[in-house]
Order: structure tokens, then sequence, then C-alpha cells
């Protein structure tokens, strides 16, 4: 045990000391791009279930309120990891501990397709098959929430103050980007060759991502021979890094202390609660389209899956330019305050949605409820979920504010996916030729009224002023 622990721990410095720029400059940008390209893939492995519901559905294997149930458990697992996993990041290397999540959730997709093979041969037990795929599933939660941290811990150990803050800003999108490929490329795959396929190519993506991670993350500049980040980029010298780490250590017991008593002020603050809330109704709205968009496509306007697949893949494509521009957008147009962009982007949300939801079949009207609904969840995530939370609280207790929010937003997540599933399921009637006909309207009120709350709740907080 002892041995396993040792393997994670974060890599002591090598023996020999280099002070090149450009070997730092090159070690840097590898484990940028391993680190985003690696959390892309990250997510193609976590959102296979979401492409290939319908026809799962269709094969009569699981209905839409055991595929809920799934969802879900990946959902509830992920929130409580990623709270923990957060922690345990601090003190890794994180190459292998990023490498070690992509690798079980490769192996959890890889299962989750093998099952698919094994039911189509045999014809598995419902219940059987359910109990599978709901445990596999809610490994596969944990394993996701392995990749976030080490992914941000490499910015902060690997990039200076004066840049990270951009390079940060194109990390961010690496989600967008990894649930577009999901629902694009594992999406022309389960339309080539059939939905246990899909999980099988978010198997062979996810295998690439490891080894990109394995082979450019670097867990720190000292294991490489290089000075500390801070000394190399020349915002301190030497002695400088030396003397604040030995200080720093000096003060860990009061600084520990200190921080605590904030945490305890930070749960007793009620606007962190609020946009907790805001955040998970925020969330309940951007999983129902993550996680059903795809099935209302194919059932209630008649899409094909690939087709479905592009649609769905639009949103989150340009939840990038949310995401990116938010920051410029609140300085720039609104000197620093987040309420009126969040709520706009709110408004714009709710707008969107009912746009997507109950306009025809047209490809065009559909892929602009699909632009607009990914640009403001883009500044939504970036606002409601975290930013206007940490403005809320001193800089000591920002990890507190996000634990908070992320965790209600997951959970609501996973509620939502229970719901939704069974307000799918009990919606559904059979014509006189056997034709099943889905009757999504119960579940887009659910989603609609999720939105509307989210964005009213901040208007709680409309006169709370940020944290010094």
């Amino acid at each position: 045990m002892s041995k396993f622990l040792d393997f994670y721990k974060t890599s002591p410095k090598a023996d020999f000391q280099i002070y090149s720029e450009k070997v730092y400059k090159k070690d840097r940008i590898q484990a940028f791009i391993a680190a985003t390209l690696g959390y892309s893939l990250y997510y193609v492995c976590r959102t296979t279930l979401n492409v290939v519901k319908e026809p799962i559905i269709d094969g009569g294997i699981l209905n839409a309120g055991e595929l809920g149930i799934i969802s879900s458990c990946l959902l509830f697992s992920y929130a409580i990891g990623k709270f923990v996993n957060g922690f345990l990041a601090d003190y890794s290397n994180i190459k292998r501990f990023m490498a070690t999540g992509l690798a079980v959730s490769t192996l959890a997709n890889f299962i989750m397709g093998c099952m698919g093979f094994a039911e189509k041969e045999a014809s598995l037990p419902s219940l059987v098959f359910m109990t599978v795929f709901a445990i596999t599933w809610c490994i596969n939660g944990w394993a996701q929430s392995m990749g976030a941290p080490p992914a941000i811990i490499s910015l902060s150990r690997w990039f200076p103050l004066k840049i990270r803050g951009t390079f940060y800003g194109f990390f961010s999108a690496s989600h967008n980007f990894g649930e577009g490929l999901s629902f694009i490329f594992v999406g022309l795959i389960v339309g080539a060759f059939g939905w246990q396929w899909g999980f099988a190519g978010a198997s062979i993506a996810g295998i690439l991502g490891v080894i990109l991670i394995l082979f450019w993350l670097r867990d720190t500049p000292e294991s490489q021979g290089l000075p500390p980040v801070e000394v190399i980029s020349g915002e301190k010298t030497q002695e400088e890094y030396e003397s604040e780490a030995a200080e720093k250590l000096a003060d860990r017991e009061s600084s520990a202390r200190e921080v605590k008593e904030i945490q305890k002020a930070v749960l007793r603050n009620p606007g962190v609660w609020i946009l907790a809330a805001s955040s998970a109704f925020m969330y309940m709205s951007r999983y129902a389209i993550n996680g059903w968009g795809m099935l209302f496509l194919q059932k209630v306007k008649g899409f094909d899956i690939k087709m479905a697949g592009l649609i769905i893949g639009v949103n989150t494509i340009f939840g990038v330019l949310g995401t990116v521009f938010s920051g410029w957008l609140s300085d720039s147009l609104f000197r620093g305050n987040r309420k009126y962009p969040a709520l706009l982007a709110g408004i714009l949300e709710a707008i969107s949605l009912a746009l997507f939801l109950y306009s025809g079949k047209g490809l065009a009207i559909n892929i602009l409820a699909m632009i607009l609904f990914g640009i403001s969840i883009g500044v939504l995530i970036c606002f409601v979920g975290g930013l206007m939370a940490v403005e809320l609280v001193p800089r000591k207790a920002t990890g507190s504010a996000l634990g908070i929010v992320g965790l209600a937003s997951y959970a609501a997540a996973g509620i939502q996916d229970i719901v939704s599933g069974q307000l799918i399921d009990n919606n559904i009637s059979t014509l006189a030729d056997g034709t099943q006909v889905y009757d999504f309207s119960h579940a887009a009120i659910f989603w609609i009224g999720a939105a509307v709350i989210s964005f009213l709740l901040p208007l709680l907080n409309w006169k709370r002023r940020p944290s010094a």
C-alpha cells in the first residue's frame, strides 16, 4: 500500500540542474497541450451514453427512466469525486494522477461496449444489464473527477502569472471541444456501425489521451531539472523563492487556522448558497440538452443519429465563444459587474431553450437555437458556475466557494437525469400500428422552468458587493 501511494506522490527534484529557457518552453507547451487535449478526450469518454440512448431504447434493452438513473450515477459520483480529488491532486504526481483517471474511464467505456456485444449475442436480463451499466458508469464518474484538478494544477506549476490567465482561458474551452467531439465523432460511429461501437470509439479516444498525457505532461519543472517556474520566469530570484517557501512552512499552522475560520464564514454566507442554487438549476437545463437533446431530436423532430449529434455538437462548440468572451464582456462593457451579463445570458438561455423545444423541424432553426444556447451556457458556466461566488468571498476561501457551487451543480444535474427519464418514459403512447410517439412536453416545461429559476435567483444577490 505504501509503494502504491508513493507512486502517486509529487515527483522529487531531479539530481541534475539545467537552466535552459528553450527546454522550459518546450516542456511547458507540451504540458499545456497534454492537459488541454487530454481533458477534451476525458469528455469523449464521459458523454458516450448521451449519444447512444436512442438505439438502446429502440432495441428494448433499457427505457428512458433506467437510462436516466444510470446517467445520474456518473454525475453523483463525479460531484463527490471532484471535491475529494481536488484536494488529493495538490499532493500528487499530476501526470500519473490524470493518466490513471482517463485509463479507468477508458476501461469503463470498453466494458460498456463489451456488455452491449454480449447482450446482442445472448440477450442478457434487463436487470443484470442495467446493474452492470450503473456500477460501471458510477466508477467512470469518479475517474472523470480525476481530470480537471491535475490539468489546472499543471497550469499553476508550469506557467508564470503574467500569462497563466491567457492559457487558462484556452484550457477552459477543452470541455466544449470534448463534448462536441463526442457528439459528432461518436455519433458518426454509432450511425455507421451500431451503438456498441460508440463505446469502442470512445475507448480508442481515451487510449490516445492516456498516451498523450504520459509522454507530454510533466509533473513539475523541478522534476525535469529546471528551477521553479517563479525563478525561471524571472518573477523571483532563487533566494527569494527559498526564503518565501521557508516562511510559508513556518506560517502554515496559523494560516490553516485562519483559512478554517474563513471557510466557516463562507458556509454561513447566503450569497454563496444563492449562487450555488442558481448554478444547480442552470446545470439542470445544461445537462438536459447534453443528456436528452439527441433523443428529443430523433424521437420528436425525426433527425437521424448523425444529424442529431451534429446539431447538439454545435451547442458545445459555440460554448467556447461564451466562455472565452465572458470575462472581456463583463470587464469592457459592464466595468467588472458580472450581474448584468449573467442576467442577459440567463434570459437568452431560456429563450434559446424554448426555441429549440418548440420550433419546427427545420435544420437551420435548430442549429440557431443551439448556437444561442451554447453561447449563453458558456457565459453562465463562467459567471454563475464559479466567478460570481468566488468574488463574494475572501481569496483564501476560493476553493470552498467553488466546492459548494460544484457539488450543488452536479448533484442537481444527476437529479435532472432521473426526473427527465421518468417524465419521458411516462409520456410515451403507442399507436394502432405499434409506433411509439414520444411526448416531451412535460420534460420541456421542467427544463425551461429550471432555466428561468436559474436567472431569477441571482437577483436576490443584486445589492451584494464583491469581497475585497
